[in-house]
């Protein structure tokens, strides 16, 4: 059986206001959502290149939660500044910067929705 490059293919971010969680998550990772709606959901998709991809979403079925899967947002290009702007778009950072050892730093927030994310680095 061959293993596969990225165990995980895609992700969701429940959100109860999508505009709030739009401006929130840009924000953060300093880069553009791009939307779409299918059917009854509002979608903010992640910019991605070669890795995992993922999206905010709002509708139906969707209730954001602090339990459950945890979400690591990549923060090796800007992890500090990611965390600063977690606080200043209206988040709560819960775990600061923290060091893991060899495999880098995490810190955890919960987003405008009550989502509990995290940013992971190396």
């Amino acid at each position: 059986m061959a293993t596969q490059k990225f165990p995980i293919h895609f992700f969701e971010i429940p959100v109860t206001d999508f505009e709030r969680a739009k401006a929130f998550y840009e924000a953060v990772t300093a880069d553009r959502l791009e939307t779409m709606t299918m059917g009854a959901h509002q979608f903010g998709f992640f910019p991605r290149a070669e890795s995992v991809g993922g999206a905010i979403v709002h509708g139906e079925g969707y209730t954001p939660s602090q339990t459950g899967t945890l979400v690591y947002l990549n923060g090796s290009q800007d992890f500090d500044g990611m965390l600063k702007r977690v606080a200043a778009g209206g988040g709560t950072v819960v775990m600061p910067r923290t060091s893991i050892g060899e495999h880098g730093f995490i810190a955890r927030f919960v987003d405008t929705e009550g989502n509990a994310v995290a940013i992971h680095s190396m």
